[in-house]
């Protein structure tokens, strides 16, 4: 019931992403790195759900566009040390806002009521899949 929605949902962000040239990895980093605190590739990549060898081309490709930083981690050197630019931020917010621009044509076929029980469900299906 739920995945022809997702699926029309992801399909109505990708154009989103393109104008602001991310694609929907690019995009998951970003909203993983904001406000957030400096993660290695191995915890973003676990937060997102990625392979961590699969974010590589997507971490390097951020940070030749000035989106993220990547440091050696003083402590262990094996290890990077990620955050959000502020340029990545700027991106990453001017495609969140647009998203949710989106979002809500579609939530607003809801009433008001409608609207805040469906949105109380999936924060509970949401924190029961990371607990």
């Amino acid at each position: 019931m739920l995945a022809p929605l997702l699926r029309d949902m992801a399909a109505a962000e990708l154009p989103v992403l393109a104008e602001h040239d991310l694609t929907m990895w690019g995009y998951a980093v970003l909203c993983a790195l904001d406000g957030g605190p400096v993660r290695t590739q191995a915890a973003l990549a676990a937060a997102i759900g990625a392979d961590k060898t699969r974010i590589i081309r997507t971490l390097d490709d951020l940070q030749d566009r000035g989106h993220i930083e990547r440091q050696v981690d003083p402590e262990d050197r094996r290890v990077r040390l990620l955050a959000i630019t502020a340029k990545g931020q700027q991106v990453k917010d001017a495609a969140q806002a647009e998203i949710q621009r989106g979002e809500e044509r579609w939530l607003g076929v809801l009433s008001d009521d409608e609207r805040r029980t469906f949105l109380r469900v999936l924060d509970l299906l949401t924190r029961a899949e990371t607990e």
